[in-house]
């Protein structure tokens, strides 16, 4: 079966990890919750700034940032389209809007994919 993925790469302050697991792990329980089949989060383990392009240049990583790479997988697109609507109206979520958010939400990128090939 073919899914839907939304995809994100942001650089996080090293000294912020902690506080972005936690928002990480609130955010995931939500998304599940209405109804996600995945959330990962991954911390960069091994990925060196290239000659063209890498992880590290395409959000401008800073010397004391980390950068962190999570998908959330959906049915289909009108499936995450669905989940992500019910995600925005929960209060959990809106509540976050006043937060201070442990990263640089400028040099985030994300985008939504559908599956070409799937084991």
């Amino acid at each position: 079966m073919a899914h839907y993925v939304d995809g994100f790469v942001v650089p996080v302050p090293t000294k912020n990890l902690a506080a972005y697991r936690a928002m990480a792990k609130k955010c995931g329980k939500i998304w599940i919750e209405h109804g996600a089949l995945q959330y990962t989060e991954c911390v960069a383990d091994d990925v060196k700034s290239g000659k063209l392009t890498s992880f590290p240049q395409s959000v401008k990583l800073k010397a004391d940032e980390t950068v962190m790479f999570s998908w959330i997988v959906y049915k289909s697109r009108k499936h995450r389209d669905s989940v992500n609507n019910k995600v925005m109206s929960d209060p959990r979520i809106a509540g976050m809007e006043s937060m201070k958010m442990p990263f640089d939400g400028k040099r985030m990128f994300w985008g939504g994919f559908k599956s070409l090939v799937e084991f």
